[in-house]
């Protein structure tokens, strides 16, 4: 009798153990594609920039995002603006010196 209820313990143990372990696979599955793959995809485009397909569509999109930066009223932020202004003038002073020496 005790043979039997171990058997029966055992089997049911491998079913919880073999259930447990479909779950972590299925949560580790979806995890990495809402998470990673998209990211990963991405990283792709850019480091294959050899191709040329890829090379248009990353023109494209260029060109697309300076079409919607040119219909805004204001591209720069007041803030931006500012510290684009001071690093153009740290820049044109340092080409100044550049000249002199």
């Amino acid at each position: 009798m005790s043979n039997k209820n171990n058997r029966s313990d055992l089997k049911k143990f491998f079913i919880k153990l073999f259930s447990i372990v479909i779950a972590i696979i299925i949560i580790i599955n979806v995890t990495y594609n809402l998470i990673f793959a998209e990211k990963l995809e991405s990283i792709n485009k850019v480091l294959m920039l050899n191709s040329k397909d890829n090379i248009e569509q990353l023109k494209d999109k260029l060109r697309l995002e300076i079409k919607k930066g040119l219909e805004k009223d204001k591209i720069l932020s007041d803030e931006d603006a500012f510290l684009i202004y001071k690093f153009y003038n740290k820049i044109q002073k340092e080409i100044i010196n550049t000249k002199k020496n």
